[in-house]
């Protein structure tokens, strides 16, 4: 359906589930390994994991404790009394039948998530709540069989559950970004999106603008980038659209997603909370948390994004720059602290080439090593004290990043240092105009061709071996024909 014909006459509203793997050495209920990634099936497993006869859980300590900065980071509020319960419904890749869960007192109740968009406006969408449960494991399909693998079985979980607030595909992505930034800054989980750390379930559907009442929604599955929450919602929408306007109904189910077409698959109809038979656990008790545990446990989060947004508004950073510098909470607390020290044009010159040589990733690949407040507050003074030019700081800031060196002893080793001392360019600058060579540029910029200026500051800079620096070169060029002009 034509995109714009589709904007014009629909509304889409999502709400997005988010598990969120907890960052704990064990599982949820059993003593097993919590880290599966690289190991062979069915390795990183525990009796409980696989409901043999007497086995019971016992709740994982840390991952309450998770739940609980969870709950911070999410402006939450945290459930006094939490309770599980069985979830009944037909898991392969669960021995024991069920899930355990949190339906009808979860831990984490209400709260909200800020995003920034790309416009500079902010979308803000209220949570629901947020449970623990546990992981299934996997299943790896074949044509005549299914394999499957409970290393992850029982691993913790949090389910983070929206209310339907979002209204576009950028707003989608948006908050899968930044609710992806709020946990790994709060130490909740690892992040990696790669291994499934964090995965996205978007509920979309569309109505008509003027309906008072929503749609029919389908769910897309196990998203596990911000690209793809953003791809996956803007198809479904457009595919809700052509089916209303040829007058089609919309069937509420599970569709999968396919990065690589591009579109979404129906997988299976879509449950309801009855068809899934919650139940109490009866083998774990309810979970009773103090005010004091609650709060000593919160007082452990560090500074969250929306800290370092605050803290950077006098460096007048791009946008571009500040999300950049978020992707790794190290280089945010590194600009931090370099703003704390020093003024803030070293903090914003730092700032940039964070986010310009580290995450373009063509000079700087892997991890930053040097993570020195002192080695790139060095590199930016000697830029602003004019000793070194832009494109050398770059190539010294490069190596300052794996290197404990300082600046300008990388700087005096690669013979970098400009020259400023403004009798010896003067010296230069005198070359270059008594230089036949140099005469028709002259001759062009005293008739007002400015950049005729270029050639001559390039001269000066060749005769210097590039040391000279460019702005006093500049400037003393200037004078001299100034005089010459005035003279003639």
């Amino acid at each position: 359906m034509n995109r714009e014909i589709a904007y014009e006459k629909y509304q889409m509203t999502i709400g997005i589930e988010c598990h969120v793997q907890l960052d704990t050495t064990t599982k949820l209920f059993s003593g097993a390994d919590n880290d599966a990634r690289d190991q062979e099936p069915n390795l990183m497993t525990s009796p409980v994991d696989f409901a043999l006869p007497g086995m019971l859980p016992v709740l994982n300590r840390r991952a309450v404790e998770l739940a609980i900065r969870a709950g911070k980071a999410l402006n939450a509020t945290i459930a006094p009394i939490s309770r599980f319960d069985r979830k009944h419904y037909f898991y392969p890749d669960l021995p024991k039948g069920y899930q355990i869960s949190q339906m009808y007192q979860p831990i984490i109740i209400g709260g909200f998530v800020e995003a920034p968009l790309e416009s500079g406006e902010t979308v803000k969408v209220r949570l629901h709540h947020a449970h623990l449960e546990e992981d299934a494991g996997k299943l790896t399909h074949q044509l005549d069989s299914s394999l499957i693998d409970l290393n992850r079985a029982g691993t913790p979980l949090i389910e983070i559950v929206s209310e339907p607030d979002i209204h576009s595909a950028a707003e989608a992505k948006a908050y899968a970004t930044e609710l992806h930034r709020l946990m790994t800054y709060a130490g909740v989980t690892k992040g990696d999106l790669y291994h499934g750390n964090m995965r996205f379930d978007v509920n979309i559907s569309i109505a008509p603008k003027d309906s008072k009442q929503l749609g029919t929604r389908a769910e897309v599955k196990n998203l596990n980038s911000f690209r793809s929450v953003e791809r996956a919602a803007e198809y479904e929408f457009l595919r809700q659209a052509e089916l209303l306007e040829k007058g089609e109904s919309i069937t509420q189910e599970t569709r999968g997603w396919n990065d690589a077409t591009g579109k979404t698959s129906p997988q299976r109809s879509k449950e309801d909370a009855q068809d899934y038979r919650y139940m109490p656990d009866p083998d774990i008790p309810p979970l009773v948390l103090s005010p004091e545990f609650i709060d000593d446990i919160q007082s452990q989060v560090g500074a969250l994004p929306g800290y370092f947004r605050a803290t950077w508004q006098s460096l007048n950073l791009d946008k571009s720059v500040v999300e950049s510098l978020l992707d790794v909470r190290q280089h945010a607390e590194l600009i931090t602290a370099i703003q704390d020290d020093y003024d803030d044009d070293v903090a914003r010159r730092v700032a940039h080439w964070f986010a310009s040589v580290v995450r373009a990733g063509e000079e700087v690949s892997g991890p930053v090593k040097n993570l020195q407040v002192e080695s790139y507050a060095e590199l930016a003074q000697l830029v602003i004290a004019g000793k070194l030019s832009s494109t050398a700081a770059k190539e010294i800031f490069v190596e300052l990043t794996e290197s404990s060196e300082t600046a300008e002893s990388i700087a005096q080793k690669r013979n970098l240092i400009q020259v400023s001392d403004e009798s010896a360019i003067q010296e230069i600058v005198s070359s270059v105009l008594d230089d036949s060579a140099s005469q028709k540029s002259i001759a062009d910029y005293l008739a007002g061709q400015e950049k005729a200026l270029g050639y001559l500051v390039g001269q000066v800079m060749k005769q210097s071996a590039g040391k000279a620096n460019p702005s006093i070169a500049n400037q003393l060029l200037r004078e001299r024909l100034a005089a010459r002009k005035s003279s003639s």
